[in-house]
């Protein structure tokens, strides 16, 4: 264990986060909460981008999607290149591409220069993500200290998508441009901290070397699927296309466990997938990503394009989902102390399905006062959800192969991500147009989030572990896992 933390944190007297410790956990908190800001800011800028640039709705669309392909499709081996090669190196070398790649997007002329900046912003986003969450659950250890760690790392995740609408919107007044370039100075500030305080705590790596066959596979395969979700959105634009791309992505994703059973030094350890607790909180950050992502794109059109807000108002309007900024860090890790992870994510996703189901009979004369309450419910949900999902998803793996736990959480967040933008548009299109299309793709939100209920539920039969006094608040932090 490195010197992030003071104290033993044997015999129930947990460590203590030091003045250092605080500073590398706010560096990595930092280059979370740029990929959650730097997206949410995009989607606001993307009308003012079309009106400067003349962009097709075709090639506006792409923009968004460059991001998700080459965040989903490079993400587990981005989450396997951290255990290989070291956490900090690929932290730091990939902030280094986020950093330019963000820059150049500022500097487009063009719309296939957006998409390049974009697509390789994605695969830097992808190879950084992973490895950050491996810093922070390596520099910290399991326990209170870990659980407080992680909230704080998870709620500033979660701010970052909430946050970015408002500054989406304050930085688009001033011209589309400062979406790309506020994140390049924000990268600048968190690597030169990076350089100086993140340090790799010489734990042991993976032996064998890359399994280049099955990074090829795995990255065409989640390229594959990613680009078929995002085809959802135009049902219309050649089904069977669509259809041979997925029927692509699975063959290539079967190619890849034919390759990872042979395969001496492995990208992707397939009994890591036997393990029920990390499933589940795979297929619930999925569902849960995917309501919320769906629900955001429904409520930002429901604001600017039936109501007729500004991207000022439709920002601000947004904001009170980011109380999850403070109460995750601060209620969360008390409430997984003493209840356990499992517990607090179910309570987080059933309070997501509420706010969901209040939002579903949003009418042309609803006042904001109207709007409030499933908001607030939304930004409580994912202070309550988001934090424990990150905490489970590293719990039981063992260190060297927290760099691949990651990337696979994350995989699945994207996945749900853009699931959950092609879903609603599906719909909302099949549904006709209108305020009735809207309400009739709103539901799917709601599905997505009782389902992942239903799959979280089944980790509540898990015992919670004994907690005598020796092992005080350690024991009750990891005890009732995902």
């Amino acid at each position: 264990m490195s010197n992030s933390v003071s104290g033993s944190g044997a015999a129930g007297h947990p460590a203590r986060l030091t003045g250092r410790a605080w500073g590398v956990l706010l560096v990595l908190c930092g280059a979370i909460f740029l990929e959650g800001i730097d997206v949410a800011m995009l989607n606001v800028a993307l009308p003012s981008i079309r009106a400067d640039l003349g962009l097709s709705t075709g090639m506006l669309s792409g923009v968004v999607s460059a991001y998700v392909l080459g965040y989903g499709g490079f993400m587990l081996l981005g989450g396997r290149a951290a255990d290989l090669l070291g956490h900090r190196r690929m932290f730091v070398l990939w902030l280094v591409v986020f950093l330019a790649f963000s820059g150049l997007g500022g500097f487009a002329t063009e719309g296939w220069m957006l998409l390049a900046a974009r697509f390789v912003t994605g695969v830097a986003a992808a190879f950084m993500a992973p490895a950050g969450l491996a810093l922070v659950t390596s520099n910290f250890p399991e326990g209170p200290v870990r659980t407080k760690a992680l909230g704080v790392y998870a709620g500033t995740a979660a701010g970052g998508f909430s946050l970015g609408l408002v500054a989406g919107g304050v930085l688009t007044s001033f011209g589309w441009r400062w979406v790309f370039f506020a994140p390049v100075i924000l990268s600048a500030l968190i690597l030169a901290a990076a350089l100086i305080l993140v340090r790799d705590t010489g734990g042991e790596r993976p032996s064998g070397g890359f399994d280049l066959a099955g990074a090829f596979a795995i990255t065409g395969a989640m390229l594959l699927l990613v680009y078929g979700v995002v085809r959802l959105e135009h049902p219309g634009d050649g089904p069977g296309v669509t259809g041979g791309v997925f029927a692509a992505g699975l063959a290539l994703l079967g190619l890849f466990v034919a390759v990872e059973r042979r395969s001496s030094s492995p990208l992707v350890r397939l009994g890591i997938l036997r393990s029920a607790p990390l499933v589940r909180v795979n297929v619930g950050a999925l569902l849960f990503l995917l309501a919320f992502a769906g629900f955001q794109f429904l409520a930002t059109l429901y604001l600017q394009e039936l109501r007729g807000w500004n991207t000022m108002q439709t920002g601000l309007a947004m904001l009170v989902i980011g109380i999850d900024t403070v109460l995750a860090p601060t209620l969360t890790p008390r409430l997984v102390n003493r209840f356990g992870n499992t517990r607090v994510l179910f309570g987080g996703v059933v309070v997501a399905a509420v706010g969901y189901a209040l939002f579903l009979p949003v009418g042309m004369d609803w006042t904001y006062a109207a709007m409030l309450p499933a908001l607030l419910l939304l930004g409580l949900a994912f202070s309550l959800a988001y934090g424990p999902l990150t905490m489970a998803a590293t719990e039981g793996v063992d260190e060297d192969e927290h760099g691949l736990a990651g990337g696979l959480l994350y995989t699945a967040m994207q996945f749900g991500t853009a699931l959950g933008l092609s879903a609603v548009t599906a719909v909302s299109v099949a549904a006709g147009s209108g305020l009735d299309a809207l309400r009739t793709a709103l539901v799917v939100p709601v599905a997505a989030v009782v389902l992942g209920a239903v799959v979280i539920a089944f980790g509540l039969r898990t015992p919670r572990a004994a907690s005598g006094p020796a092992q005080g608040a350690l024991a009750e932090s990891a005890a009732s896992t995902v």
